[in-house]
């Protein structure tokens, strides 16, 4: 198969999974090569996602490797010969990697969830509270980028109001909803467009309230998309350096934890619109 200049953040996802299954079965690249009739440069390549793998080559690996997990072959020979071309692919080239990649994770995403401190989460937010968002970056986008970000965003809601959508659940601190991104005007239309998507029933939004005690979870933030199967699910994480993609199934395990930790002191969801609505009247 031909090489990839610039493997998406799925594709190198797959040869991850690849990796992990030779290391588990104590072989090394070359080894695994020889079995596959490949030599010790294709198989790098594969595992990198710079190159990829025919379902014949990966179901013979999957044997060697002695992997008996059906449901995880499956999955990652679908992730193999994936040919979609998404609508983020109209931005190829326009905006950075990482807004492709996470375009294509929501995309395959089984359900998703989003803990949030600072800011109302992508999925829910309206295009004036995304392109104040935008606008504050510094350094500024470069000319022109800054509406094509704001419509990747406003693109991105498909997952959740297209025909198809993926369960959803929110949970946003009450910092996130009482800072005006915006002027007054826009963040009112932001709190009213929240409890308009909270009536849906595969979106549930919960709000993590000031008035906690012993709450030292402010440092959670995550979203976490879950996989076809749940050792290929992702979770996502902001750093000093951008946004980590997490596919370690000892740090999802530990985020999956979390997540249920701050979800269990978060209002129920219709307590959450109550006290949205209290909000927007403050406005």
């Amino acid at each position: 198969m031909p090489r990839r200049r610039q493997p998406t953040a799925r594709q190198e996802r797959l040869g991850i999974e690849l990796r992990k299954l030779r290391e588990a079965s104590g072989l090394k690249a070359r080894e695994a090569a020889a079995l596959a009739g490949a030599d010790s440069a294709q198989m790098s390549q594969i595992e990198s996602g710079i190159a990829g793998v025919s379902e014949e080559r990966l179901r013979r690996l999957a044997a060697h490797y002695d992997c008996m997990d059906e449901e995880l072959i499956s999955a990652l020979v679908a992730m193999a010969t994936d040919r979609t071309r998404g609508w983020w692919e109209k931005y190829r080239g326009l905006l950075p990697k990482p807004f492709l990649d996470l375009a294509e994770l929501e995309y395959h995403a089984t359900y998703r969830y989003n803990v949030e401190f600072l800011y109302v989460p992508g999925l829910l937010q309206t295009e004036d509270y995304a392109r104040a968002i935008f606008s504050y970056r510094v350094p500024e986008p470069p000319y022109g980028e800054l509406e094509l970000r704001v419509r990747h965003r406003m693109d991105r809601k498909v997952v959740i109001e297209g025909p198809n959508p993926a369960p959803y659940e929110a949970l946003i601190h009450e910092s996130a909803l009482r800072i005006r991104v915006g002027d007054r005007v826009a963040s009112r239309a932001q709190l009213a467009r929240i409890l308009e998507l909270s009536e849906a029933d595969h979106i549930t939004v919960r709000v993590i309230p000031f008035d906690l005690d012993g709450f030292a979870g402010a440092a959670s933030a995550m979203t976490y998309a879950g996989g076809a199967v749940p050792k290929l699910d992702t979770a996502l994480r902001d750093t000093p350096h951008g946004t980590a993609f997490i596919d370690s199934e000892a740090q999802l395990g530990a985020l999956r934890t979390l997540f249920r930790k701050v979800e269990a002191v978060s209002l129920e969801p219709e307590r959450s619109r109550d006290f949205i609505h209290r909000l927007t009247k403050e406005l």
